[in-house]
């Protein structure tokens, strides 16, 4: 045994296990982890190898002799019948059947339907009329030839395999003798996982598969590569939550039934997760805007009511292409269905997105043989914490960034209080354990908001997530990795003839473009490169050197278009496809190459022109500005046409530039190159 299993056993006993034990018998029987533990807790919480090896030998025959293998259904059946009494491990559900006013239960893979139940079961265990429970049933036999419809089994007694009872005092108890760091590793092995193997952010990551088990009303979104165990904890080690494979569901079904009237899946359950977000389907037309209330507000109307439920929603999903692709080319939201893929509110209703491509794939080495909690007995540690709330715990230290609107304030506090809970649930922790809670919270958020900007534009144009310190005053910004730290437009002045611009792109998004220009020794001649077969762009480039030639003595008398050579590439930075508003951009990048003088630094031209030098107006200056903004530029040239727009654009997002106007294509140069 390590120390931190020692420790575990010390403060915990009895409510902790070997988890390589679970994954040993795990291989060979088909039963969730959690009904598993609580038979190993039952017979193996010892630290005496000979008895462990008894324990498991125990566990192994319960579960040859009394587990249900759909197979063997019959076979376990005539055992009840012939020995008139018989304990099976089966899953259970239970019906009420109004016409006799009784309930009945049905046993998943003894396929038995009509069992009469005591309703006192019904009573202490509700979940057993919503999906069911595993459970330990003591049965007999006797069949009546009387009472023709009744089945001749019944249920003696009924143990759900979950623990009766939770004290959370003794969690906070225990919780003090161990470091941040040791909890975070208990944690990881109560889940499965060798922290020793976890880099810092993946066992950050994990903990935040675990948020939606500790705070009620929590939307979560992980897209990620297959194989990263995404799906794991809400099937194999939480009773509380449901994984509803495939994704084709009814509003009855996760709502409301106005027939039956009962209420779904999402009144049962601390967490419903979708797996394969790409499968979303719902029979009805009302599905998703019910669902996007739900996530909003956890409560939905159906017929004349208001219902409220504390379920959590998670959405999992793979992404097929590699992120840079996804994210040059369209959003991290991409994989959803047709009908949200578009739908900014529904994805405004996201309180994290968890980047899945920064797990990686799960190998024999990421499991654990130490010591974890039961997984019942975190289950019900992280139910309990549901009562529980930490919204309001950075207000002593920190206030959030004026970026920040209102739903983006509630989706970082319910990740602060959420991992607060799973780290320091006994509410002990300091100014330097929020802020790193908070920091995580915010990037989660702000990942959301960058794909919302993508989807809805200047709507969501505020991405800069900030939080002041209250003591200094002093306000720190979080960034997105993926979307890079270094951001597109260098600080510092570049080469004579290079220079970038800001259109719409094929793909209808917009995105930015640098312009390479050479100039060498020749005869007159112009290449272009990097225009493929796009014909528009390549008429752009072709009126600008047109231009050039034209009207190149205007600029400087010292310009030679006979006795040079020109040599032109277009790069599409951002994977968005080739624009048609490339001519002004390309001409002035032609004469700051002939010039050998460079544009002034960190400049983005916008505006394009006829091959008469007239000058064309921009559109959607709002949504172009925040681009320009997002790489890195700090001054623009803006066409004087457009300057009756400016009225709509955010004033804070104005500020952020220097910003020139220019009337024609000379003015422009001048501008550019900063000769007034």
């Amino acid at each position: 045994m390590d120390e931190l299993s020692k420790k575990l056993n010390r403060y915990f006993p009895g409510r902790v296990v070997r988890k390589d034990l679970t994954k040993k018998i795990k291989e060979g029987a088909n039963v969730p982890v959690y009904v598993l533990e609580y038979l190993l807790g039952m017979y193996c919480a010892t630290d005496d190898e000979n008895s462990i090896n008894d324990g498991v030998e125990t566990v192994k025959n319960i579960l040859a002799e009394n587990f249900v293998r759909p197979d063997e259904a019959e076979k376990v059946k005539s055992k009840v019948r012939e020995l008139g009494r018989f304990t099976v491990i089966d899953m259970i559900t239970v019906k009420l059947n109004e016409k006799l006013d009784i309930y009945q239960a049905e046993f998943s893979n003894l396929g038995l339907k009509g069992v009469e139940i005591s309703p006192q079961y019904v009573k202490d265990f509700d979940k057993l009329l919503a999906g069911g429970i595993w459970c330990i049933v003591k049965m007999s036999y006797f069949y009546d030839e009387e009472v023709k419809m009744a089945s001749p089994f019944n249920i003696d007694s009924l143990t759900p395999i979950q623990m009766p009872h939770m004290d959370i005092q003794e969690i906070f108890e225990g919780r003090k003798h161990f470091s941040k760091d040791e909890w975070i590793d208990v944690l990881m092995r109560s889940v499965g996982m060798e922290p020793t193997q976890l880099e810092q952010k993946v066992k950050w990551h994990i903990l935040e598969r675990m948020v939606p088990l500790v705070e009620n009303n929590y939307n979560l979104c992980e897209l990620g590569p297959r194989g990263t165990g995404k799906s794991h904890l809400y099937k194999e080690i939480s009773p509380n939550s449901i994984l509803v494979s495939g994704g084709q569901t009814t509003v009855a079904n996760l709502f409301y039934n106005m027939a039956s009237r009962q209420i779904g899946l999402v009144g049962l359950w601390d967490c419903v997760a979708f797996d394969e977000v790409a499968g979303i389907k719902f029979k009805d037309q009302d599905g998703i805007q019910i669902m996007k209330d739900f996530m909003a507000s956890g409560s939905f109307a159906r017929g004349k009511e208001e219902k409220n439920a504390n379920a959590s929603m998670v959405f999992i999903g793979n992404i097929n292409q590699s992120v840079d692709v996804l994210l040059k080319t369209s959003h991290l939201f991409e994989p959803f269905p047709e009908a949200m893929a578009n739908d900014a509110a529904f994805f405004d209703r996201m309180h994290y997105y968890l980047p899945g491509w920064e797990i990686p794939k799960m190998r024999p080495e990421y499991f654990t043989d130490e010591y974890g909690f039961i997984t019942d007995y975190l289950s019900e540690f992280m139910r309990e914490m549901r009562k529980r709330s930490f919204t309001d715990a950075f207000d002593k230290y920190f206030k959030l960034g004026n970026n920040l609107n209102q739903r983006d304030v509630i989706a970082v506090r319910k990740t602060v209080s959420g991992l607060l809970k799973l780290i320091y649930p006994d509410g002990n922790f300091s100014k330097e354990d929020v802020e790193e809670v908070l920091r995580y919270a915010l990037v989660g958020r702000r990942r959301v908001k960058e794909q919302l900007k993508k989807i809805g534009g200047m709507e969501f144009y505020d991405v800069h997530f900030s939080y002041i310190d209250i003591e200094t005053m002093e306000e720190k910004f979080v960034s997105v990795p993926e979307q890079g730290g270094g951001k597109i437009i260098p600080e510092g002045l570049s080469k004579p003839g290079h220079l970038y611009t800001v259109g719409r792109g094929k793909s209808g998004m917009i995105g930015v473009y640098k312009i390479e220009t050479e100039v060498v020794n020749g005869t007159g001649k112009f290449e272009k490169t990097g225009l493929g077969s796009d014909r528009e762009a390549k008429e752009a480039i072709e009126t600008a050197f047109r231009y050039f030639r034209a009207n190149s003595k205007n600029i400087s008398g010292t310009i030679s278009t006979s006795k040079k050579d020109y040599l032109m590439h277009v790069e599409d930075i951002q994977g968005v496809g080739l624009t048609s508003e490339l001519a002004l951009a390309a001409f002035i990048a032609l004469c700051s190459g002939a010039l050998s003088r460079p544009v002034q630094s960190q400049l983005v031209v916008l505006g394009s022109m006829s091959i008469g030098g007239t000058i064309n107006k921009v559109e959607e200056l709002a949504n172009v500005l925040q681009v320009c903004f997002d790489s890195g530029a700090k001054k623009v040239l803006i066409p004087m046409s457009s300057a009756a727009d400016i009225g709509t654009v955010p004033p804070e997002l104005f500020a952020k530039f220097q910003i020139s106007f220019y009337q024609d294509p000379k003015d422009a140069v001048f501008k550019a190159l900063g000769v007034e």
